[in-house]
């Protein structure tokens, strides 16, 4: 029962995501970084919703229906690569495009992010039409 009723869950969330506009859940602990890609992903057509960090952006996923989920990786309280783990932890979802937009350029911070869940994942600061059409690619 438990298990068909999830699945009903699930069917109308997709459902509800493939009938409006394409929501994009951002979050970053920059002010100034938020709302510059705020900026870029409303211009491109996309809703947007702002978390200060991992834990807000958690409460906020579980809260509004979001179609991708854009995070940075250092923030306070939860940093981007526990955030995108336990997103993919999550039943209604486990198959949401994720893209981490950050600073840390290494390849073990790439590979770090790629492990946890990530779908792209771009070093920051990057070009507008870059961000617009990784987001493109996955919704």
């Amino acid at each position: 029962m438990a298990r068909l009723l999830r699945k009903k869950v699930t069917s109308e969330i997709k459902s509800a995501r493939e009938s409006r506009q394409k929501v994009i859940l951002l979050a970053d602990d920059s002010e100034m970084v938020r709302n510059f890609h705020s900026y870029i992903f409303k211009n491109a057509g996309y809703e947007i919703i702002c978390a200060i960090d991992g834990a807000d952006a958690l409460e906020k996923l579980l809260m509004n229906p979001v179609d991708l989920v854009a995070t940075d990786i250092n923030m306070p309280n939860m940093d981007g690569y526990e955030l995108v783990k336990r997103i993919r932890k999550m039943d209604d979802y486990e198959d949401i495009p994720i893209i981490i937009i950050s600073t840390e350029s290494e390849a073990q911070d790439k590979q770090k992010g790629y492990d946890a869940g990530a779908n792209v994942y771009i070093i920051k600061p990057t070009p507008p039409e870059q961000l617009v059409e990784s987001v493109n690619l996955l919704i």
